[in-house]
């Protein structure tokens, strides 16, 4: 009985951290498929107390808040810590999810409480190492928000804990459970454009929040922030709310658009061609609008070449980011190959194939004509 219970645990564990992916940002991303097939989950009755798990969030701001919510539609999940260094949404922690509910302004406060089964990693980029490190070796389970680490060099420490500790480890770039993605997935491998050459991404804002400008609170200040342990495994400055409160402007703690959007559209093009990523980049950006002191481009260029693999054939990969942009605001990612293309969102897939049609063209018309060609042999 007891192997039974504890598999049961491992299995709700794993599901757990699926189900946060794939609606953490809400059911507007899912298709009416994807989202019945998540919901009917969501709604199911635990099997029994094993079933239950207890989490803990770690960084209480707007993605963090949003994936707890999240995770809490899982039938047997309860939110039973909150650790943020920002005394105003602890106090936000206790509104909304109830006085009793335990917080600290110490992540290591909540690693150390034996009640705590897994935990939800939602810090400024420079901390997700260290504290998804610590969270694994201390018994917990992690659900990390994205990116993975704040530098490359990063990453394999984390890797080694994960492997060490046997201990369920989720990356969140929530478009990967998206149907859309699924869907071209399946296109890709039936044949539907052909042999992949090309693929390409875009993501586009226009407002103060997109380009993160976020709210600086009234009563930021040295009392209500441990700036000290903000900054404690990185430069030492003076206290600074800008840097604290829109931390993705600054290299010091995050990861600019690279860490933060083209990291989607990576997630969502790997997932879909089974890549184990580029081995050459280039990029360029620079600052054009938003000149408010930060240390990261608003637009962003790169372009990948990706080497002939077992899963794909070579490709190139063209990936723009703008918060510049006046008239769009969208995100997209296109997948070219020999015989079609597709449009992908984590909504739907448009797909376009090569076909002959009658040209309206005159001149190529009357080219045709004289060399005795049928026009309609020609291809859009």
């Amino acid at each position: 009985m007891k192997d039974n219970a504890g598999s049961s645990r491992r299995k709700f564990l794993k599901s757990f951290a699926a189900s946060t992916a794939a609606v953490a940002v809400g059911s507007n991303i899912l298709a009416a498929e994807k989202n019945r097939s998540v919901f009917q989950w969501l709604n199911r009755t635990p099997g029994t107390a094993n079933d239950n798990i207890n989490i803990a969030l770690i960084g209480a701001g707007g993605m963090g808040v949003q994936d707890a919510i999240t995770a809490l539609q899982v039938p047997g999940t309860k939110l039973v810590a909150v650790a943020d260094l920002y005394d105003g949404r602890l106090a936000e922690a206790k509104t909304r999810w109830g006085k009793d509910i335990f917080t600290h302004r110490h992540y290591k406060e909540i690693l150390n409480r034996k009640d705590v089964d897994a935990v939800i990693v939602a810090t400024p980029d420079h901390w997700h190492q260290q504290i998804s490190i610590d969270a694994m070796k201390a018994g917990k389970h992690v659900y990390c928000e994205k990116p993975m680490v704040h530098s490359i060099g990063e990453g394999p420490a984390v890797i080694k804990a994960q492997k060490e500790t046997g201990k369920v480890f989720q990356v969140g770039s929530q478009g990967v459970s998206s149907l859309g993605n699924e869907k071209a997935k399946e296109l890709l491998k039936d044949g539907a454009i052909g042999e992949l050459n090309y693929a390409e991404g875009f993501w586009a804002r226009h407002s103060p929040i997109g380009a993160w400008q976020y709210l600086i609170p009234e009563d930021a200040s040295p009392a209500t922030v441990d700036w000290e342990t903000y900054i404690s495994n990185t430069t030492k400055r003076p206290f600074d709310a800008t840097r604290f409160f829109r931390w993705r402007n600054y290299r010091d703690y995050g990861t600019g658009m690279s860490g933060d959007l083209f990291v989607h559209l990576f997630s969502s093009l790997h997932f879909i061609t089974d890549s184990f990523g580029p081995n050459k980049v280039y990029a360029s950006g620079g600052l054009r609008y938003w000149k408010d002191g930060r240390e990261v481009p608003d637009v962003l260029l790169g372009t990948f070449d990706y080497p002939q693999a077992q899963a794909h054939p070579a490709f190139n990969l063209s990936l723009r980011c703008n918060f510049v942009d006046g008239t769009s605001g969208t995100t997209y990612l296109k997948l070219v190959g020999s015989e079609g293309s597709m449009d992908v969102t984590w909504d739907d897939v448009t797909l376009k194939r090569n076909k002959s049609v009658a040209s309206d063209d005159p001149f190529y018309i009357e080219q045709m004509k004289k060399a005795g060609k049928q026009v309609s042999d020609r291809k859009r």
